[in-house]
């Protein structure tokens, strides 16, 4: 007779392990104190969590655990950014990445096994796409980066931002990311604030209504075009949730907000499809009413793909156009290329249930007869 799988408290909100602990006849103060010694103190030993009771100690080592993924590699680029592959327990492996600039050191972190979309200029979607990790597997890629990496002389924390921007589409795998994003943000975890936690979508616009109602975060959408026609080649979800329904939504997450907040336009740069000034003015037309920022992405390649990276006079005048326009636009710097660590190169190694990889090595034979 098997016993019981072990619960693995590194998923669990505050809230959740209070319940856990009621259940168990325990006062919620404990909760309180497995968070700061799990989180605060990277610890996954029971026994050495001292200001708990000696038979609490002992219960939780039987039923309960800290449980993170095998580190299988650690990559280190020439700027100073980190990639982590982490092998999960059904044998997929994902991708997180440390990016460290100034006072600022910014976790990536992964929602999904692969991505359940379909973008053609991100290399994770042609692995295709084998499941959602849990809350326990989102929130280990800051336990593990934590516990790896050492803050600098008179630096309180090494990892001041979270963006969930790694593999996968969070809004696809609401309910972990939620509880994983209420983990972080907690002060008995991770305490980061609701500005320095940010979450990345294509436009899942009813997650995105409902996310609104729940956690205080900074948003950054994936547009990368000016209209629909454009947007549906690159980003095929388009077609279910148009330009004009997503920036709705937009204005719905950030009106009625305490603190004055915009949404973060995500949009990368290929040569020849979107870069144009045609595209920059449409684009600066489309966002004239929406409280935003725009971030140009220069593309970063990866083998096989069919587009380049627009030049760096051509997405200065792009940038140029959305500035003088008003839009507050920022060129994002290319980090960690050289070990494959840049925005859009995260891929992991997925156990493709989609066939989507199949399917992308078929279309490339094709092209090459």
């Amino acid at each position: 007779m098997s016993s019981a799988p072990k619960i693995n408290l590194l998923g669990l909100p505050r809230s959740a392990l209070e319940a856990y602990f009621n259940t168990r006849g325990e006062a919620p103060f404990r909760a309180r104190q497995v968070m700061k010694w799990v989180h605060h103190h990277g610890l996954d030993d029971f026994s050495a969590m001292t200001d708990l009771a000696k038979p609490l100690r002992e219960r939780l080592a039987v039923e309960a655990e800290v449980r993170a993924p095998d580190v299988v590699t650690e990559q280190c680029s020439t700027d100073g950014t980190r990639k982590w592959l982490l092998r999960l327990d059904d044998g997929n492996c994902i991708e997180t990445v440390y990016i460290p600039d100034d006072e600022r050191g910014t976790l990536c972190v992964s929602s999904q096994v692969g991505c359940a979309l379909d973008c053609t200029f991100c290399s994770t979607a042609r692995q295709g796409f084998n499941r959602n990790l849990s809350a326990a597997e989102i929130v280990s890629q800051l336990w593990v980066a934590k516990r790896r990496l050492q803050p600098e002389p008179g630096r309180s924390r090494v990892i001041t931002n979270v963006v969930l921007m790694g593999m996968g589409e969070p809004l696809l795998n609401y309910d972990a990311v939620v509880d994983a994003m209420d983990l972080m943000m907690d002060d008995l975890a991770y305490g980061l604030g609701k500005r320095r936690v940010t979450l990345s979508t294509s436009g899942v616009i009813p997650a995105m209504d409902r996310l609104k109602d729940r956690l205080d975060v900074s948003l950054a959408v994936s547009l990368h075009a000016p209209d629909d026609a454009l947007r549906d080649q690159l980003v095929p979800l388009n077609r279910k949730y148009p330009i004009a329904e997503l920036l709705a939504a937009c204005k719905r997450f950030v009106d009625g907000k305490k603190h004055k907040q915009r949404v973060t336009f995500e949009y990368v740069m290929l040569k020849d499809v979107n870069d144009s000034p045609d595209h920059a003015r449409a684009l600066a037309k489309l966002l004239r009413d929406v409280p935003s920022k725009v971030n140009l992405i220069p593309f970063n390649p990866f083998p096989e793909t069919r587009f380049q990276r627009s030049d760096r006079a051509t997405i200065d005048r792009f940038r140029d156009i959305l500035i003088a326009a008003g839009l507050t636009t920022i060129t994002r710097k290319t980090r960690g290329d050289d070990i494959d660590a840049a925005c859009g190169q995260l891929a992991g190694k997925v156990q493709d249930r989609s066939r989507r990889a199949i399917r992308f090595a078929r279309l490339e034979e094709g092209a090459r007869l």
